[in-house]
């Protein structure tokens, strides 16, 4: 796609000019290295231990555990495996736990709120160790992060609560001075921020072709293109209804975070599907990647509405990422926004096209908080909110072992409650005047 886009945006229209390169593709960055697994059209088989619902980090994580385990495994995908958001999101890995401590200690006390953020520090070491012990070739690397301030004000709470951190919590985190920042990130339009050095960055579909690879070897059965279109019990057992079999089932696990469905409404109703979208220059020269990107850092912002961003593996391009609709789905749509924001930060890049444009859907809660449990005797964790490379992979763990009966399986999850709120059915109806209200708080005290 060349030549002259039109994008009305709000009251305006906006005119870009050659913004996309010769070779625009609007799938996944991560796809040209890493095809869509094919897996073959497969009959499963009319009985299993244990069914997952779900190929990506989490469902996977937890068929590993079960059929190391000794439980036969089937793993269902409505498309091919990883096809959502595992290898979609940006590879940005953190503490995943997006409240802070005296926030969950208003709410649920100083004792749960601890052991909350420890799992979010446990799934980081986890994965750590997880992609060291099973050799995945992903492009691991922990670069730290570059948390921005988008003003001073927010700049001062990022200062607060790095200085609020609980023992046992340390995240090693330190602050950068807006006079200092150009060390770690070539722009001037943010107010300083904080340098998190634990997080860490792969390759999305790299790390789930190596937990696909593992759990094939280990004998699960993964069918793609076979949606779970029924779930029911006959007697002790479940039975898992799809088009090319009917599955008798010991156990069955829910693990579809952001394309929860129909299947089984009371999580549908507990998570808020919201379109993430990220977009990759073409190839930039490696002295101006120098000096944009200097230590390499994963990097995100105080805002409301997040930007997120990094170099790729190789240093060749920039991601960029954001939430830059309610309801739009096109990527060649969302494309020229996200530009636009891109070159606000980085005015170097004016005259860099892009090359791709690609959505996907992470799942929020009303609690900001990712859950686990079992409802109806079905297991189930989801809800990242945004920030699941780390907790998918480490609470489908978790998952597995529940099926396992093994204590292990506990989590600082296990006492919140799981929130809907009254009329939602799993249509964010709402998100459209909150998106419109978050953007207006991230434009004050400029």
């Amino acid at each position: 796609m060349h030549g002259t886009v039109c994008i009305n945006d709000m009251n305006s229209t906006k005119v870009v000019n050659d913004l996309f390169s010769e070779d625009f593709r609007t799938d996944p960055y991560w796809w040209d290295d890493v095809d869509q697994p094919d897996l073959g059209s497969i009959v499963p088989p009319a009985e299993a231990d244990v069914v997952v619902i779900g190929s990506g980090y989490t469902g996977l994580s937890a068929a590993l555990q079960t059929l190391r385990g000794g439980r036969t495994t089937v793993v269902l995908d409505a498309e091919t495996a990883g096809w959502g958001c595992s290898t979609r999101n940006g590879g940005q890995i953190s503490t995943s736990v997006k409240p802070g401590f005296n926030e969950l200690s208003a709410k649920h006390g100083a004792e749960l709120a601890f052991r909350i953020l420890k799992e979010g520090h446990d799934a980081l070491t986890w994965l750590t160790r997880f992609i060291a012990d099973e050799k995945i070739d992903c492009n691991f690397d922990i670069p730290g992060r570059f948390h921005a301030a988008h003003n001073p004000t927010q700049f001062a709470r990022l200062a607060a609560r790095i200085g609020q951190e609980p023992a046992g919590l340390e995240t090693g985190a330190y602050l950068v001075e807006r006079s200092d920042q150009r060390a770690e990130l070539g722009t001037d339009t943010y107010f300083g921020g904080a340098v998190f050095p634990r997080h860490a960055a792969l390759h999305p579909a790299r790390f789930h072709r190596g937990l696909l690879t593992r759990v094939l070897e280990g004998g699960g059965t993964v069918v793609c293109h076979c949606p779970a279109s029924d779930l029911s019990r006959e007697g002790p057992a479940f039975i898992v209804q799809t088009p090319r079999a009917r599955i008798r089932a010991g156990d069955v696990v829910i693990a579809t975070n952001g394309y929860t469905g129909a299947l089984m409404p009371w999580l549908r109703r507990r998570v808020i599907p919201i379109g993430s979208y990220i977009i990759a220059t073409e190839p930039i020269a490696p002295d101006l990647m120098s000096r944009l990107m200097p230590k390499n850092r994963i990097v995100g912002d105080t805002r409301k509405l997040i930007y997120y961003y990094r170099a790729s593996p190789d240093r060749r391009r920039i991601l960029f990422g954001g939430r830059v609709s309610h309801s739009e789905t096109d990527p060649r749509r969302t494309a020229p926004r996200l530009h636009a924001d891109l070159i606000e930060i980085f005015p170097e890049l004016a005259q860099v096209r892009i090359s791709h444009s690609w959505a996907g859907f992470v799942a929020y809660t009303f609690d900001t908080l990712a859950h686990i449990g079992r409802h109806d005797g079905v297991y189930y964790a989801m809800g990242y909110c945004g920030s699941g490379v780390s907790m998918a992979g480490y609470l489908g763990m978790r998952v597995g072992q529940r099926v396992l009966s093994r204590t292990q399986g506990q989590t600082g999850f296990d006492d919140v409650t799981f929130q809907t709120r009254p009329l939602y059915s799993g249509n964010p109806w709402f998100l459209s005047p909150m998106v419109a209200y978050y953007r207006w708080l991230d434009r004050q005290n400029r």
